[in-house]
């Protein structure tokens, strides 16, 4: 393991302003994993001036050529770590340890990867008749970034943010920091120049409060939750930086009356209940036609009993714990509620009977649920999913655009035309079709309450970008 006593600053392991240190503990076991320390703005004023001085000195004014080449390199350092970040990530998230190798840990290179495309494909340049149109970076950008997918949610925006020619400054989210740590580990051994990529450690209300209202940081980019996202966008607006979010959601499976049922139900089924429910663009309602309800249900209910709960270093475990125990207990309040609001639990919601520690909870699958039902119109982040039964092709899509997300979703039908005509009319910021694959290199981000902006792809970099027009 890395260091994990000092933030990383100025391309160097840097001693904190302050002794104190925050805890990080297993989900699974409970136990104490290690500790960071707990940076405070002082620490933050550090790493902007490093990001700063990286930026005016040279990154800047790199070409997308060489930017591309550090992204390869970086990609090559995290690629040898992917055992080591997967351990890691599995102790801190509680992600089951095959999905911690094959998403959690090998995103972050895929991600690299693909901007060092972008970036050699963009097209930097344009006209606009006599006028050149030229694309520059935006600054230093200050990335907070959540626990559930900790290094894919950083290397999101690290590497979009280097690829546009930005430097950064990182304040992982403190219930995950220590895989943070091999990304430091990985730009020392690379020899990425000093100040390029900074990471002060903290809490959000200490440090990721000091990153949005600094006046050294031009651009915000923060994925979390609505409550934070204001936070982080009233800070950064006293000072009129830029500002992207990536926020909650509350995505619709949509399964049309042709769509072949133990195919969707299963996939969607398995989607949702991904990193045991705890991903922004999980597919928590399921919006079926009421004559294919009880075929839905038994499908979801086999869907989920072939899901094992347990110890996440298992080769055979694909639910492990939540986070924590607060989001256990706020899970759990969510699935008394839908229950007190009079939805029916088809399956699980207990605590699984195996796992004497950990912070588990059982899939729920819930029947009878209205649209304006609790559990139908907010977050849960956990792993539950709510079927909700519509009559018509019209009603299912007002299902689906019914509440203040718009992240992800999905529309399943024999007739693909037909799937896509409907997943035009959906108000969300991603759609799959049938199953589509996941693309990396296509833009996320949400409509409504789930976010301003987009990630990834040649959307993605364009966020780190001005533009400037050049009369000629």
């Amino acid at each position: 393991m890395p260091p994990t006593e000092s933030h990383f600053i100025g391309g160097a392991w840097s001693r904190p302003a302050s002794d104190e240190r925050i805890p990080v503990y297993s989900a699974s076991t409970e136990e104490p994993l290690g500790a960071v320390p707990r940076g405070t703005p002082a620490d933050v004023d550090r790493a902007v001036a490093a990001a700063r001085t990286a930026f005016d000195r040279g990154w800047a004014a790199s070409s997308a050529e060489e930017r591309a080449a550090w992204l390869e390199r970086l990609a090559g350092a995290l690629e040898a770590r992917i055992a080591d970040v997967a351990h890691t990530i599995a102790g801190e998230v509680g992600s089951p340890i095959s999905m911690a190798t094959s998403i959690q840990a090998r995103s972050p290179v895929a991600i690299a990867t693909a901007f060092a495309r972008v970036a050699r494909a963009f097209a930097w340049t344009s006209e606009a008749g006599p006028s050149l149109v030229v694309r520059e970076p935006y600054g230093v950008v200050g990335a907070i970034t959540p626990w559930n997918y900790p290094l894919h949610q950083i290397m999101a925006k690290v590497a979009g943010a280097l690829a546009a020619g930005c430097t950064v400054v990182l304040k992982p989210s403190e219930l995950a920091p220590l895989n943070a740590q091999y990304l430091a580990e990985a730009c020392l051994e690379i020899g990425l120049p000093p100040g390029v990529v900074n990471i002060v450690h903290g809490n959000g209300p200490e440090v990721g409060e000091a990153i949005a209202s600094h006046d050294g940081v031009d651009l915000v980019s923060f994925t979390g939750s609505v409550r934070a996202g204001r936070r982080v966008a009233s800070l950064a607006g006293a000072h009129l930086a830029k500002v992207t979010l990536e926020l909650g959601g509350k995505s619709a499976s949509v399964l049309l009356d042709d769509a072949p049922i133990e195919k969707a139900v299963t996939h969607g089924v398995k989607q949702a209940l991904l990193n045991s429910g705890q991903t922004c663009s999980a597919w928590t309602r399921m919006v079926v036609p009421r004559g294919r309800l009880d075929e839905v249900l038994e499908a979801a209910t086999r869907a989920m009993a072939s899901l094992p709960v347990g110890d996440p270093f298992d080769q055979a475990t694909r639910l492990g714990p939540l986070i924590s125990e607060p989001q256990r207990a706020r899970v759990e309040g969510y699935i008394a509620k839908g229950q007190a609001e009079g939805a029916r639990l088809v399956y699980g919601g207990g605590r699984p009977s195996g796992p004497t520690r950990g912070h588990y909870v059982e899939p729920a699958l819930f029947a009878e649920v209205a649209p304006a039902m609790t559990i139908a119109q907010e977050e849960i982040f956990g792993p539950v999913i709510a079927v909700l039964a519509y009559e018509n092709e019209d009603e299912a899509v007002a299902i689906a655009n019914g509440t203040v997300y718009g992240l992800a979703g999905a529309v399943w039908s024999a007739d693909g035309e037909r799937a896509l005509a409907v997943a035009r009319r959906m108000r969300t910021g991603q759609v799959d079709v049938n199953g589509a694959r996941y693309n990396p290199e296509a833009p996320f981000g949400g409509y409504k309450q789930s976010g301003i902006g987009r990630e990834f792809g040649a959307f993605g970099l364009e966020e780190f970008l001005q533009v400037k027009a050049i009369q000629r």
